[in-house]
């Protein structure tokens, strides 16, 4: 980011805070263009979000922020707005990701607050006026695969009988998303985008939610669950996914036995690793953020070893495995 964005940033934050001394640290960044500084000096201290115009629109994060606390989820609250500008002065949620904190003694703990919020957002934040998760979007994403992760990653186009098994799978995700009931989706609900809870009995804090839509009642659900940054073991998995469904079936939101939400559950999942696969690679290719490709591997697992339990998807995984080869997928192609 450029010196003089940097220097508009600090005189914004000094002049809206009324303090000419108070400096930033980078609090973090993202897989987008904005980036998190934190004030230092200053009690409380703030978060400024830095969204370049050009490149994001700070509008909708606004507009979802107001959501998420009507609905009384702590999510960031704004003190200050430069929209013109892309600058957003924030209350500050803590420093502390659920990332790290994860390990199989907290896991329980700490999921459970987690679902609890992911119900809050399920059954109480509006989702009217949200953009839908409908097909054309669903197959928007998950295009990315054979565009950044065969084509770009691997050096490899697929031949015509090919592409017809990427889309045959691509039609049964797609089927497999829109039947299910549609409510708010955050839609990167995981564990680099929550943080520990501000005080005992508190829910966690809720960040990175501007580009929420209204879609299927699973989708947040696997993105906590088969999460691309840690893995759980599957029986421990759908333990967590049919306790939530039986929550949602006594909130008459959902009328699925097990094994039919199971199976909503596992092809959202496959959606979105799909999607992440490419995601990933666009991020190095495209934006020269190369700490995802380390990601790779885990997300090609989830894809791989759920895939093959879907007679409709296995040959799609037969595909992507004859390609991937011995390849590491964390070394970019030349």
């Amino acid at each position: 980011m450029s010196t003089d964005r940097a220097l508009r940033r600090l005189q914004w934050t000094r002049e809206v805070l009324g303090d000419p001394v108070a400096t930033l640290e980078s609090a973090s960044s993202d897989a987008s263009f904005r980036s998190y500084w934190r004030t230092v000096g200053t009690l409380p201290s703030w978060i400024v979000m830095d969204a370049p115009p050009e490149r994001e629109d700070v509008a909708p994060w606004i507009e979802i922020a107001q959501r998420l606390t009507r609905a009384g989820l702590a999510a960031p609250e704004v003190r200050a707005a430069n929209t013109a500008e892309g600058f957003l002065l924030i209350s500050d949620l803590g420093r502390e990701l659920y990332l790290p904190a994860l390990d199989d003694t907290s896991v329980d703990a700490l999921y459970g607050q987690a679902l609890d919020t992911l119900f809050t957002l399920a059954t109480r934040v509006e989702a009217s006026g949200l953009p839908a998760y409908d097909e054309a979007r669903l197959v928007a994403e998950m295009e990315l695969l054979p565009t950044w992760f065969l084509q770009r990653h691997l050096g490899y186009t697929p031949e015509c009988e090919e592409w017809d098994t990427i889309e045959s799978a691509f039609r049964v995700l797609v089927t497999n998303a829109t039947q299910q009931p549609q409510v708010f989706v955050h839609r990167d609900f995981h564990s680099r985008n929550l943080l520990l809870p501000a005080a005992p009995g508190a829910g966690p804090g809720v960040i990175d939610f501007q580009d929420a839509v209204r879609g299927p009642v699973t989708y947040d659900l696997v993105s906590l669950l088969r999460d691309c940054y840690i893995v759980w073991p599957d029986a421990r998995v759908y333990a967590w996914v049919d306790a939530f469904r039986l929550r949602l079936e006594d909130a008459g939101l959902v009328q699925a036995d097990a094994a039919r939400f199971r199976r909503w559950f596992d092809l959202m999942g496959l959606q979105r690793h799909i999607k992440v696969l490419g995601i990933f690679c666009r991020l190095w290719y495209r934006d020269g953020k190369a700490g995802y490709l380390g990601d790779l591997p885990r997300v090609w697992a989830y894809t791989r070893d759920v895939g093959r339990r879907y007679l409709e998807i296995a040959p799609l995984i037969d595909l992507l495995e004859r390609r991937i080869g011995e390849r590491n997928l964390t070394t970019p192609w030349p």
